[in-house]
């Protein structure tokens, strides 16, 4: 199965470019929330790769005022 096939919102990890576009916030900013030390619960490491774990991060989204 080709990972295009795969809608977005049925992902369980997006990329950061991904999770950019469905959370409409930049890759930037993405990026250095990803990259806290401890990382947070919503990422995960791929080797040097990030991937946002939609569910966990739609979550965190919910629960702000701003970001």
């Amino acid at each position: 199965m080709d990972t295009a096939d795969v809608p977005i919102w049925e992902k369980y990890t997006l990329t950061i470019e991904e999770a950019s576009r469905y959370f409409r916030v930049g890759e930037n900013k993405l990026r250095r929330l990803a990259e806290e030390t401890p990382p947070p619960a919503w990422v995960l490491r791929n080797g040097n790769r990030l991937q946002i774990k939609r569910k966990l991060f739609k979550k965190l989204i919910d629960s702000l005022e701003a970001i």
